[in-house]
């Protein structure tokens, strides 16, 4: 049977295609975005999975915005303002699914960090968007390209990860944020601000979301995966409170709703008195992980190659003199050691800068170590 026709607007994500060979045996991985599995909090979960048997009515239908007490207590913890409203994803990439489908006509313009999220090009790709990306800068988006870009009226949405940039680790500035703000509400441009990993900071100081400066044109995307684990495929959607019927409606039509027993296993988990220490100890392991990559990186790689200093999430943008990244992350995999190439984070026909994105909340400061020495063999 011969596939959709916007299924040929999509490519498949590097990162899926070598999963097998990154997590072959002898392979250090840095290239999956994969937080620490050996710090899962499922200590903190145990009881209240053990208890779940007992709450039947958990295991029903429920409503296609999500588990009540749970939205309830999010709303209230994320101090989501009084014109917004919440609703649960499976996934926060299932959210941004949903924008796509409920608010893209093929052909409608996105703006998008350049470069950014492979899943995210994967979504507007398939949407039949036209993607225009904005070079980064290490405080954020060029702005005087993205006002250009706004004031020319191609854009409808523009998709962003402000706090620890996947893939580059940046975090804007609050300036940044508060222009990026002003410059969609002047031009009518919709943000989707994507924060999966703005509890991850370990250094500096925290900063207000984007949304929160131009709330009526912003939707929120959050996720459980960094912070709780992957696998319970949780994530919130919040946003004008007119704008969320839409979107319920497409998700009603895409699985009805998220898991209810999850749901509620994410509530104990998060109003766990443990919980706020677990948060601490997450962002203390990823400071150590990180500050062992950043000097393997400083000690065993020469001139040529920077990696700007990241105050939190789980990535490193290490920038490569004029070389072939794919073909470098291909020779990687023949000394052991598996990374992501800049090629993977920019639309199809678009220069990507020579780069690598290196993960560094999954493997201990030894592992870290002895990847970068492998990496090393291949760059000098």
């Amino acid at each position: 049977m011969q596939v959709a026709t916007h299924l040929q607007h999509i490519h498949p994500s590097y990162i899926r295609e070598i999963l097998a060979a990154a997590t072959a045996e002898g392979i250090i991985s840095l290239a999956g975005g994969l937080p620490a599995t050996d710090r899962f909090p499922l200590s903190l979960m145990a009881e209240s999975i053990a208890e779940l048997p007992r709450h039947a009515e958990l295991f029903q239908y429920g409503e296609t915005a999500g588990y009540r007490p749970l939205l309830d207590h999010l709303e209230n913890l994320y101090q989501v303002a009084s014109s917004h409203r919440m609703m649960v994803c499976s996934g926060s990439q299932q959210g941004l699914d949903l924008i796509a489908r409920t608010f893209l006509n093929p052909g409608d313009g996105v703006a998008m960090e350049a470069p950014s999220y492979p899943g995210a090009l994967q979504v507007f790709g398939m949407a039949r968007a036209a993607i225009h990306p904005v070079q980064q800068h290490r405080d954020g988006p060029d702005l005087d390209a993205l006002e250009s870009l706004f004031a020319s009226g191609q854009v409808k949405l523009f998709y962003a990860v402000p706090d620890f940039h996947n893939p580059t680790g940046v975090c804007w500035t609050l300036e940044v944020r508060q222009k990026v703000a002003s410059l969609c509400d002047r031009y009518g441009v919709a943000l989707i601000e994507d924060a999966p990993y703005r509890e991850l900071r370990f250094a500096g100081k925290e900063l207000p979301l984007v949304s929160t400066f131009c709330p009526e044109r912003a939707l929120v995307l959050r996720s459980f995966s960094k912070i709780a684990t992957p696998g319970i495929r949780l994530g919130m959607l919040s946003g004008p409170r007119d704008w969320l019927p839409a979107l319920i409606r497409v998700k009603q039509a895409s699985d009805l709703h998220s898991s209810i027993p999850m749901q509620a296993l994410i509530l104990d988990l998060i109003t766990h008195p443990g919980f706020p220490g677990h948060i601490r100890q997450l962002c203390d392991l990823y400071s150590e992980r990180y500050q062992a990559l950043a000097t393997a990186l400083s000690e065993y790689l020469g001139e040529g190659f920077d990696a700007e200093p990241v105050q939190g999430g789980m990535f490193l943008w290490l920038k490569l003199p004029v070389l072939d990244s794919a073909a470098v992350a291909r020779a990687a995999l023949t000394k052991r050691v598996a990374v992501v190439p800049s090629t993977a984070f920019y639309p199809k026909g678009v220069s990507a800068e020579p780069a690598l994105r290196l993960n560094f909340s999954h493997e201990a400061p030894d592992t870290l170590r002895e990847a970068v020495r492998r990496l090393a063999r291949v760059l000098i």
